[in-house]
């Protein structure tokens, strides 16, 4: 199994942006048409210019490699600058590009990615939201993502100060 392809996404996210007004996605396939999806985290410049930086890294580094091999394929990404130590933007494209090589190795296995990579360590997670803006703003985050569906959200009044 080999990379032979790649795709990016831009994605345009609505006021009050929460997450970034811009999410890129990357998909990449493989010769035998399995399909993996990542995302670009912490977007720093025109969504198109990470998009094209996403492109060019799989051309340089990915394209014809084995998804499986994600921990070569991290570490000559990661040792290519100058230093051997890249900048936070390359780690962020990099995140999407394993994260696509996950999804394509866990589809391959037909596992879902946590099997492989230990298990489902817990059935839920706490998100603990920090903001500085007041209650009204932390309000309306919350209804928000109370109103999508298939996902559940507790609110706790506690104070971590008593």
């Amino acid at each position: 199994m080999k990379l032979k392809d790649i795709r990016t996404f831009v994605v345009g996210n609505p006021p009050p942006h929460f997450g970034g007004a811009w999410f890129v996605f990357v998909k990449l396939t493989t010769n035998d048409n399995i399909s993996g999806i990542g995302e670009a985290y912490g977007v720093p410049f025109h969504p198109d210019l990470v998009a094209r930086m996403i492109e060019d890294v799989f051309a340089r580094y990915l394209e014809g490699e084995d998804p499986h091999n994600i921990e070569r394929i991290w570490r000559r990404v990661y040792s290519s600058g100058f230093t051997q130590h890249p900048d936070l933007i390359l780690m962020g494209l990099l995140s999407a590009l394993e994260m696509a090589c996950w999804d394509i190795v866990g589809k391959a296995a037909q596992q879902p990615v946590y099997n492989l990579l230990g298990d489902a360590f817990m059935n839920g997670c706490a998100l603990t939201p920090i903001f500085t803006r007041g209650p009204a703003r932390a309000l309306r985050f919350i209804t928000i993502l109370n109103s999508r569906p298939n996902e559940r959200m507790s609110i706790s009044s506690r104070d971590s100060r008593h």
